[in-house]
């Protein structure tokens, strides 16, 4: 498995790809929120599994010290596998090389465990964001 940030028209259509399938038709999630126009202002990162596209993530600024890690997702023959932790090292590596000092997420309350392995602490009370219930977390780089 290749993890790496997107480069070209090609990988980020690959990226929009992955994100359609877990979000919109997987998860249900309305198109207009899911490609919410701001996918122009963000680093993107794309996950392929011999050449195919299996995981995406974008990250954007939250602040001028904190990024904002959006849109991670797995596609589901490839979960379990290591793979979110790696797109997760790849974009906080981008971070830290960007400068800044830490990395905000609304997680999906399923995986905020997973997150919360990746050394993320739960910074909110519950909230809904498209039908989904979510908690905002943080990590420090």
């Amino acid at each position: 498995m290749d993890v790496r940030r997107v480069e070209t028209d090609s990988e980020l259509e690959d990226a929009l790809a992955v994100r359609r399938e877990v979000f919109i038709d997987e998860q249900g999630v309305p198109e207009h929120r899911e490609l919410d126009g701001k996918d122009d202002e963000a680093i993107h990162f794309l996950a392929t599994d011999e050449g195919t596209a299996v995981g995406a993530a974008r990250m954007r600024a939250y602040d001028e010290a904190t990024a904002k890690a959006e849109r991670v997702a797995v596609v589901e023959s490839h979960r379990g596998t290591g793979l979110g932790r790696a797109l997760m090292e790849t974009l906080e590596t981008e971070a830290a090389d960007r400068g800044y000092d830490a990395v905000v997420l609304h997680a999906q309350v399923p995986v905020v465990e997973f997150y919360e392995r990746l050394d993320y602490e739960v910074t909110s009370e519950e909230f809904e964001d498209a039908g989904i219930p979510h908690r905002e977390m943080r990590k420090q780089l």
